[in-house]
């Protein structure tokens, strides 16, 4: 088991914490590790009785350019350790305006575990019900949505869905289908 011999912040904003590890691998062997923590956030999947899935599309600063994916989003700061499905539920009203009377979780998975803590909870909304989004500031550009799966793998293949988190839960999503199918 990897060793933590010491831990020291190296950067902190409202939404992270970076932090850099000084380590003792199993064989003895020193290291260091540069850690982002974030807290866990919610995916949500909104699926209509055709099969559909609701997507929102917006622009991704890190990554300079707009992108398909499904609702998501965590916490503003003191929320942190409320319900995942609170969340869920939260981000799929602000960003796409739809309440869903069914929600079913399909996972928890890890972002980008090779230098992140934070984790995703995706969940299945279903039995939807449409009203206005209720978007922050930042989600003011934001598109959406259907896509039949047809439009689904199109938009996947041209490159315009890239979002990790949004691609593993759709392979959530097709575990579930499985699973009652």
């Amino acid at each position: 088991m990897i060793r933590t011999v010491r831990s020291r912040e190296v950067y902190r904003n409202p939404w992270m914490t970076v932090r850099e590890d000084d380590i003792r691998r199993p064989d003895g062997s020193p290291g260091q590790y540069g850690v982002v923590d974030k807290p866990d956030y919610a995916l949500v999947i909104p699926r209509d009785d055709d099969g559909r899935l609701h997507l929102v599309e917006q622009y991704r600063y890190p990554v300079r350019g707009r992108y398909w994916e499904f609702p998501q989003g965590s916490w503003p700061a003191g929320h942190e350790g409320e319900a995942p499905l609170d969340l869920a539920r939260a981000e799929l009203r602000e960003e796409t305006g739809l309440r869903a009377a069914r929600m079913t979780y399909l996972g928890r998975l890890h972002v980008a575990y090779g230098y992140a803590s934070q984790g995703c909870h995706v969940y299945l909304a279903e039995e939807l019900t449409e009203g206005e989004p209720e978007r922050e500031a930042g989600e003011a550009d934001m598109r959406q949505r259907w896509a039949d799966p047809n439009e689904w793998r199109a938009l996947v293949g041209a490159g315009r869905v890239t979002d990790a988190a949004t691609l593993a839960a759709y392979t959530l999503l097709d575990l579930h289908r499985g699973e009652s199918a």
